[in-house]
């Protein structure tokens, strides 16, 4: 089974791939950031964000997606950006 995990954020993005089957260890099949700018507005980053997921998902084809929870933080503002982010 290959997994496509995803720590989403607005400024960096943590994404990889592991793969395993029952009985066997995990291994790690792909590792990466996605980085988008402070600077651009919300709306270009949060395309910037589907375009790229959607790359490694091409690229990868998982069998399986597992987007981590996005947890209280005290900055509303990071924590609906991060929100955004996670879809």
């Amino acid at each position: 089974m290959r997994v496509l995990g995803i720590d989403p954020g607005l400024t960096r993005c943590g994404i990889g791939i592991v793969e395993g089957s029952v009985g066997k260890p995990l291994s790690m099949v792909g590792v990466g950031v996605i980085l988008t700018p402070s600077d651009l507005a919300l709306e270009s980053r949060l395309l910037e964000l589907d375009r790229a997921i959607n790359e490694w998902v091409s690229i990868w084809n998982p069998d399986v997606i597992a987007v981590e929870r996005v947890f209280a933080q005290h900055n509303v503002r990071t924590v609906m950006g991060t929100g955004q982010a996670a879809g």
